[in-house]
């Protein structure tokens, strides 16, 4: 007969028990419990036997999953340090102005976000009131990456501290003018308040993560002692959807990044509807960060279901909260007690029987509003605990409804995201809640107004007052602007010789310019060089033992290569970031080092550098991101092109991420063909980065894996370099009449074009100039520039139209991109224009053989240009057809 609780196989049977029959008397003592109580009350005690074994110091497995109740029980709350009832009356002011001010804009159809900010409002209030430190105080005080879709609520207590306007506020969404407020958290829009750019979701955690831990990278690297600085991310439990949220959950526990925060706004619903609609988000967050390491705290309940849980003698209650699913609890906060009573009470006898003990207006008050992140005391708790956790981050998790204060028109609807406005009734009882003193009067003109208790009232004091105490203004964006001194001269000039007879990458040619200038004295520490797990293929084995790969821990193993001379070498003020297979953990790291001029007043240079088409194509939202924030430094894309990493074929070959690069305005894009070109892009690079006049751009270079002899820089080749063209080798006419045409290269595609001159001079007697065009992108933009400038009556040429003016002939680009990159600048060329490229999907080849297969190659190029000079009647056709046979066409 078989055992109908058979014995299933477990890890304990490889254990050795040293005394069977006590184990066997403790599993019968849990079989009595469970016989004679249920199995309720054995989980009960087993639960609390596990408690008391993490109290005594004994190592255990912790439980993934606690029960729905809040982990700070009211009897354990700190005692508030604040005046409860003055900050009611802030929050309330905030409420309203953030609701009339989406209202009023919605006269004009720009929209914007109600619901959010009304359920967080509390999360927000007691981090500015308690914890959020300013930037004035000692060290760079807090990084707060704000939910997106509660910007009107951040914008609200601006405007009640006297840092916005009724005119601000009134152009909310509306910037054109200059005067207006961005729609969520954009720096390069609002540069003085927001830091972080977070409405693009999923972003925000990750980055908050990112930086958490390159606080710790500048402190470990003795940059700035970043101690005392707490990064909080604010976020919505529909967003916790994104990949990105939680994609390094692990390094934030790893690295015991206790200087982190999580605050997740558990409203239960997304855009559209419930979160987990059959299930439980809260629950399924906590099992997910616990199982990641990090310490989860969960602030559910208010105050008002500290009765319920008392009178819960049978834990039916606590049972019963743990299996209702989202969108079930939603579906309580908008119907009436009966359905209340009926519907969640009547699940049990045991629960009927407590049901009878609460009135209506108890059971009204738990399900309809009282919830923890509704309650500045819960959540005071919640962010003690955070900040005093020691080794690990922290998550919240609140809960809250959705569209809280603002009426049952909007609390916990569906469609509440999408609701932009409030009717003046709605107004009004929302007013009669708050208990604001705003009159009838105020909405004659069919307008709801803007409150404020007036600049010397006490609330404003108090906001003030508190804001003062931990560091100034929050959120509030500071750059104090220190330029960096130029990097000596020498590190340029070792690529400026070029380098003989030796074949050298340019991607070699980048690193060993980096690592010549982390050598210097003024700046070299301040280079950031980020890779994920590529750095052997890039030929960075070198800066290993040198600089350093960055670890909190140090080397706390021997290295398997210690006795080579570029071992791999970990150390806790290592230099390099070296992340892993994560191109988004290596982007995040990137764009909190470019941005440390502002974040932290020290500017660092990251170059961070990876395989080329999984840059702008796998992580381009987060360069937007970097552009969003004003980030400044170096993105290399290297085995760059769609033709120069033999063999790795089609996801591996980039012919298409200029192009995705262009749609940047703050990514100055190059695509440089030699080393010396480099050397001068990274100077003038670091002159407009970081320079006295510096701007806010940063620089997306590509560089090949394919070794060349690198030829020494000719003479007055800057200008041209930088300004993304000039001529590298003028064709010598056989003949006075000899036909003529420019070809203009990029990249690797210069050796193809130097040699098509070569072909074309010897078997066909034409001449070709050769061109370098270091970044279309560049050229694009100063013809646009100029094009703007002409609109307003000023006459400017565009200098690519300057250098190939009198140029003769056709012109003919080539490059290892899609021709729609060169394509750019066509309609500012003079001549007649033609372009080859790399259109189509990559392939796994020799590099010849792909070369050959997009027409690319030195021989299809020469075809090329003689077809276009025969188009043009200067030389006779059959010599194209004679060409195609002679080089296997």
């Amino acid at each position: 007969m078989t055992d109908p609780v058979a014995k299933l196989p477990s890890e304990l049977d490889q254990l050795p028990d040293r005394d069977p029959e006590e184990t066997a008397e403790w599993a019968a003592s849990l079989d009595a419990v469970t016989k004679a109580a249920g199995p309720h009350r054995a989980a009960y005690l087993m639960r609390r036997s596990l408690q008391h074994a993490e109290g005594a110091g004994i190592a255990l497995p912790k439980l993934l999953e606690s029960d729905y109740v809040n982990t700070i029980p009211t009897s354990a709350e700190p005692e508030f340090d604040g005046d409860l009832e003055m900050e009611s009356k802030i929050t309330a002011w905030n409420r309203w102005n953030a609701a009339a001010m989406v209202t009023r804009g919605a006269r004009y159809g720009v929209g914007g976000h109600i619901a959010t900010f009304a359920s967080a409002a509390w999360l927000y209030e007691t981090g500015f009131n308690h914890f959020f430190r300013g930037k004035e105080g000692d060290g760079s005080g807090d990084q707060l990456y704000i939910q997106g879709h509660a910007s009107p609520g951040i914008y609200a207590r601006a405007f009640l501290d006297g840092r916005l306007s009724e005119q601000q506020l009134d152009n909310f969404r509306q910037e054109s003018g200059g005067n207006g407020l961005p729609s969520y958290p954009h720096p390069r829009r609002l540069p003085w308040l927001w830091e972080f750019p977070t409405v693009s979701m999923g972003l925000g955690p990750l980055s908050a993560i990112y930086q958490a831990r390159f606080n710790r990278y500048l402190t470990n690297r003795s940059i700035k002692d970043t101690s005392n600085s707490h990064v909080w991310a604010f976020l919505g439990d529909g967003e916790m959807d994104e990949p990105e949220s939680t994609a390094a959950l692990a390094l934030a526990a790893r690295e015991q990044l206790d200087n982190l925060t999580f605050v997740i706004n558990c409203n239960l619903q997304r855009l559209d509807g419930p979160v987990r609609a059959n299930f439980r988000v809260v629950q399924e967050l906590e099992g997910a960060f616990r199982g990641a390491g990090w310490n989860v705290i969960k602030t559910l309940w208010g105050n008002a279901w500290d009765e319920l849980f008392q009178l819960d003698t049978t834990g039916a209650l606590i049972r019963r909260l743990r299996e209702v699913p989202d969108a079930q609890f939603q579906t309580y906060a908008t119907r009436d007690v009966a359905y209340i009573r009926e519907h969640f009470f009547g699940s049990e006898p045991a629960l009927a029987e407590l049901a009878k003990l609460l009135s209506d207006a108890k059971i009204a008050e738990c399900f309809y509003s009282s919830r923890g992140g509704h309650e500045a005391r819960k959540v005071y708790a919640a962010y003690r605990a955070a900040v005093e956790h020691k080794g690990a981050p922290t998550v919240i998790l609140a809960q809250t409804v959705k569209g809280y204060t603002l009426g049952k028109g909007f609390e916990s609807k569906n469609a509440n995201h999408q609701m932009k406005k409030l009717s003046i009734d709605e107004f009004k009882g929302m007013r009669e809640l708050l208990g604001l003193p705003i009159p009838d009067s105020a909405f004659e003109d069919g307008l709801v107004p803007y409150g404020h208790p007036g600049a010397d009232s006490p609330e404003v004091r108090y906001l003030q007052e508190r804001r003062a105490a931990l560091g100034g203004p929050a959120p509030a964006r500071r750059v104090h602007t220190v330029a960096l001194p130029q990097p000596e001269e020498r590190a340029f000039k070792a690529l400026y010789k070029g380098s003989g007879k030796q074949e050298m990458a340019t991607t070699m040619a980048f690193v060993r310019l980096v690592k010549d200038l982390m050598r210097d004295k003024e700046t070299g520490r301040r280079w950031v060089p980020i890779v994920p797990d590529e750095a052997r293929t890039f030929g960075m084995e070198s800066l290993f033992p040198s600089a350093g790969i960055y670890s909190p821990l140090g080397q706390t193993y021997e290295p398997v290569d210690r006795d080579q001379l570029m071992y791999y070498k970990e150390a806790k003020d290592g230099q390099i970031l070296n992340e892993g297979i994560t191109e988004a953990g290596a982007m995040a790291d990137f764009i909190a080092a470019a941005s440390s001029y502002a974040t932290h007043g020290e500017t660092m240079i990251p170059f961070y550098i990876f395989y080329s088409m999984f840059g702008w194509q796998r992580t381009g939202d987060q360069m937007w991101q970097l552009a969003d924030q004003l980030g400044k430094g170096f993105i290399v894309g290297a085995t760059a092109g769609r033709t120069t990493l033999t063999g790795e074929g089609l996801q591996h070959a980039d012919g298409h991420s200029h192009l995705i690069a262009s749609t940047n305005p703050a990514s100055l894009n190059y695509d440089p063909a030699f080393a010396y070109e480099i050397a001068v892009i990274v100077k003038d690079g670091l002159r407009r980065m970081y320079g006295p006049d510096a701007e806010d751009v940063f620089y997306y270079l590509t560089v090949y894996n394919e070794p060349k002899q690198q030829p020494a820089m000719p003479e007055g080749v800057e200008e041209g370099i930088v300004k993304g063209l000039y001529r590298f080798k003028e064709g010598t006419p056989a003949e006075a009449d000899a036909p003529r045409l420019q070809l203009i290269g990029s990249g690797t595609a210069i050796h193809w074009a130097l040699e098509a001159q070569e072909l074309l001079a010897a078997d066909w007697g034409v001449t070709a100039d050769v061109w370098s065009a270091t970044s279309w992108g560049e050229l694009r933009r100063d013809a646009l520039e100029s094009d703007e400038a002409l609109l307003r009556g000023e006459e400017r040429v565009p200098y690519v139209t300057q250098a190939l003016s009198g140029a003769p002939g056709p012109v003919l680009a080539v490059s290892d991109w899609m021709r729609a990159v060169p394509d750019q600048i066509s309609q500012w060329v003079e001549q007649d224009w033609s372009s080859l490229g790399t259109d189509g999907f990559g392939l796994s080849d020799t590099r010849e053989g792909a070369r050959r297969h997009f027409g690319v190659d030195a021989r299809s190029v020469a075809v090329a240009a003689l077809a276009q000079l025969a188009r043009r009647g200067e030389i006779p056709a059959s010599k194209v057809k004679e060409a195609r046979e002679k080089y296997g066409m």
